[in-house]
C-alpha cells in the first residue's frame, strides 16, 4: 500500500456543500439563505451578544464591585535566604539589589519576606518587611530600615 493509494472508508467523507451554483443541487438562487433580511446579506454577521437591536445583556447588567489596582502598591519582593547567599555584601539597599540581580525594577518599592534563615548580620534598607523577616533579621543581630 501507498500513501496515493489511500482513501477515507465507504460513507464517511462527504461532499462539500457548494451553495449558490447552477440547477440540480437544490442550493441555487438564495444559496440557503431565504429571501431578504439581515442574515441574507453578504459580509460578516453580527458579533457575539449581538440581539437584534435589543439593548445586549452585557449593557443592561450594571457594574458593581471596586478594582482597587489603580491604588495598590506592588513590591518587588525578596526573601531572606536569598540574601543570605550573598555573602560579600553586609548592607543590602534596593540600588544594590538592583545591581545584584535580585529585583528588576522598584518603582512600587522593595518588601522583604522571611522564607530561609540568616546565618550572619546583615543591614537592611527596604520599603515593607514582614513581621516574621523583621523578628529573623533581629535575632541574627541584624538591622532593618524603612527607607
Amino acid at each position: 500500500m501507498k500513501i496515493h493509494e489511500l482513501k477515507p472508508k465507504e460513507g464517511s467523507a462527504r461532499r462539500k456543500k457548494r451553495v449558490g451554483r447552477g440547477p440540480g443541487s437544490g442550493h441555487g438562487k438564495t444559496s440557503c439563505k431565504g429571501h431578504k433580511g439581515q442574515k441574507a446579506r453578504s459580509g460578516r454577521g453580527k458579533g457575539p451578544g449581538f440581539e437584534g437591536g435589543q439593548m445586549p445583556l452585557q449593557r443592561r447588567l450594571p457594574k458593581r464591585g471596586f478594582n482597587n489596582s489603580i491604588f495598590a502598591n506592588s513590591y518587588a519582593i525578596i526573601n531572606l535566604d536569598d540574601l543570605d547567599k550573598l555573602t560579600d555584601f553586609t548592607v543590602f539597599t534596593p540600588e544594590t539589589l538592583i545591581e545584584l540581580g535580585q529585583v528588576r525594577k522598584v518603582s512600587g518599592g522593595v518588601k522583604i519576606l522571611a522564607r530561609g534563615e540568616l546565618t550572619r548580620p546583615i543591614t537592611i534598607k527596604a520599603n515593607a518587611f514582614s513581621k516574621t523577616a523583621l523578628t529573623k533579621i533581629a535575632s541574627a543581630g541584624g538591622k532593618a530600615e524603612v527607607v
